[in-house]
């Protein structure tokens, strides 16, 4: 039971974190709205959130969980800035970030952080966007350990 009330104190920062309105503006780089929200399939897999702050700048989130055989349910969370590359259709954005992951496992908690790197491009016509990322992280809790992980995802705008 103290996995799920360590799960729920996670979701709940991680989400204070994106409430920050100072400087938000009205639209996005998207244009189709500021808060995505989807899927992602790598390691990990779950649920992934976006909340753009500016043309520029966002945070993402995922509640995920591990794939590779040890039953974990994840927390993460990203502040990540966008280079605008040309193309001809949609918008395509080199990212790179900072961040923090909570890790929840049968007897075992751990907590790292995050360098997230990816492209994210936004359709034109449909308020979606793909992602593809990978991500270096260190381990702080309990061990030092270095790992990396990524995946791909689409979210939908509203």
């Amino acid at each position: 039971m103290n996995s799920v009330k360590y799960l729920l104190t996670a979701v709940f920062f991680g989400l204070l974190l994106t409430l920050n309105t100072q400087d938000v503006q009205a639209q996005t780089s998207t244009d189709k709205g500021q808060v995505g929200l989807g899927i992602m399939v790598g390691e990990p897999t779950g649920l992934s959130f976006k909340y753009w702050m500016g043309s520029k700048t966002a945070i993402d989130a995922g509640l995920t969980w591990s794939l590779s055989g040890n039953d974990a349910i994840g927390v993460h969370t990203d502040y990540v800035w966008h280079k605008w590359l040309n193309v001809e259709k949609g918008q395509l954005a080199l990212y790179y970030g900072v961040g923090a992951s909570l890790w929840l496992a049968d007897n075992n908690t751990g907590l790292g952080a995050r360098i997230p790197v990816g492209l994210n491009y936004l359709f034109q016509e449909a308020p979606l966007d793909l992602f593809i990322e990978v991500v270096p992280g260190l381990g702080v809790v309990p061990d030092t350990d270095f790992d990396v992980d990524g995946g791909i995802g689409v979210r939908y705008y509203f």
